[in-house]
């Protein structure tokens, strides 16, 4: 068995076996040193293409999901969402677009003051996050988006939001936006914000960790 196929194996169970989506980076921590975990990915990709389940890229992370085509067999199983109310869908895609951002800064675009219990239902849903505090008086809170937006909607990353002209057209972006906005990169730099700490991602079953009892 050559390196490359053991490392696709390796790969194969952590992603199976991991409670969300893995980064590359994460898979490389588990990992020998110099695993090539990209090669490892696109090789599994090859795999499972055209499967009933297959490697998909959500967030900038992996994980294997049910095939599309296939989602009808799963609609007895499936929980209804909870629907969001049009506040909330404002609120929801003011802080996509324009994260980090504050809540004045939502209430500044929507023109209205934004209700706590507003951001209470997007927060305990989990699309959106607590990022930071804004470096500025008063140290104000600022909210962004999660990964579980992305995957909740399907998208890869931040860069695949719907246009901004068709936002607008919906009513849910600011029809006057400052001269300099652009869509947000998750990988740039935070000039004005303090953030957060990441967790660590989480296993279903860590058996890569911890020795066993009496070793």
């Amino acid at each position: 068995m050559t390196g490359l196929d053991e490392t696709e194996r390796e790969v194969e169970a952590l992603l199976f076996a991991a409670a969300g989506p893995l980064s590359e980076a994460d898979l490389a921590r588990r990992l020998p040193e110099g695993a090539d975990v990209t090669g490892a990915i696109a090789a599994l990709q090859a795999r499972y293409a055209g499967r009933g389940v297959e490697l998909a890229c959500v967030a900038e992370r992996w994980r294997f999901q049910t095939a599309g085509d296939l989602a009808w067999l799963m609609t007895e199983e499936q929980q209804e969402p909870r629907r969001l109310s049009k506040a909330a869908q404002e609120t929801l895609a003011i802080i996509a677009y324009h994260q980090p951002v504050t809540r004045a800064e939502i209430e500044a675009v929507r023109g209205v003051q934004a209700s706590r219990g507003t951001l209470d239902v997007l927060l305990e849903l989990g699309l959106v996050r607590m990022r930071g505090r804004r470096r500025a008086p008063g140290r104000p809170v600022t909210f962004g988006t999660t990964d579980a937006f992305l995957e909740h909607y399907g998208l890869a990353s931040l860069a695949d939001l719907p246009g901004m002209a068709e936002m607008k057209a919906a009513g849910l972006l600011s029809l006057d936006l400052p001269p300099d906005f652009e869509m947000p990169n998750p990988e740039g730099p935070i000039l004005d914000e303090d953030p957060l700490e990441v967790e660590a991602p989480e296993f279903h079953v860590d058996f890569m960790g911890g020795d066993e009892p009496g070793r």
